[in-house]
């Protein structure tokens, strides 16, 4: 099995976002996928709840530890996410993907984050891989250009940035993927999210 962690301390970051979509992905691949949700809001789990019986089966981590034998997990980790309970969720994972907003606030939390993380055994001996992704990113404002400069700084590959798109709201609360939609109502979207899903490399 194959194992993803989408962390960042900060609330609100875009986790939730991220996780989701990853395992709409993977499943429309026909993959056996389990979303891990470890955020006492319990998103991600609400979203699987939604999510139509039609399409491609997303496994819940409580419900299939006796009868899904897994590709891969997918984990949306808690805000908060540090010290001894971060040294844990990394140990479950391969692929750690941060997500950042366009915020002074989410800079900061991530900065420090990105620092701890760096010390973490796992990630020093680069027996796991860390990835940025840029959140709810509008081009045209200075925000953007000042989160491209955190992001250069991180030390860590930046994949791709995500536009700040209502179609998101729509998926979430749909209980659906981008991975799940036409490509007349979610191309724009798909197209952003190309080089991460290379970066995985299902």
């Amino acid at each position: 099995m194959r194992s993803i962690l989408v962390a960042n301390p900060k609330g609100g970051s875009g986790k939730t976002t991220l996780a989701t979509h990853l395992a709409g992905y993977l499943a429309s691949l026909g993959r056996q996928v389990v979303l891990a949700d470890l955020d006492r809001q319990q998103s991600a789990a609400g979203w699987l709840e939604r999510r139509p019986a039609q399409l491609p089966t997303i496994h819940s981590h409580h419900a299939s530890k006796k009868s899904v034998n897994p590709d891969w997990m997918v984990i949306d980790s808690p805000a908060g996410l540090h010290g001894d309970k971060l040294t844990a969720a990394v140990k479950l994972a391969e692929l750690v993907i941060v997500p950042v907003q366009p915020s002074a606030f989410d800079m900061l939390a991530t900065g420090d984050f990105l620092r701890v993380l760096r010390k973490e055994n796992a990630v020093r001996k680069e027996k796991i891989q860390v990835a940025m992704i840029g959140m709810r990113v509008d081009p045209r404002t200075r925000s953007s250009a000042e989160l491209a400069e955190f992001l250069l700084a991180a030390e860590f590959p930046v994949l791709t940035y995500l536009r700040d798109a209502q179609l998101y709201v729509q998926c979430a609360n749909e209980g659906v993927s981008l991975f799940d939609l036409p490509p007349s109502r979610a191309g724009r979207d798909v197209e952003q999210w190309q080089a991460l899903l290379e970066w995985i490399a299902p």
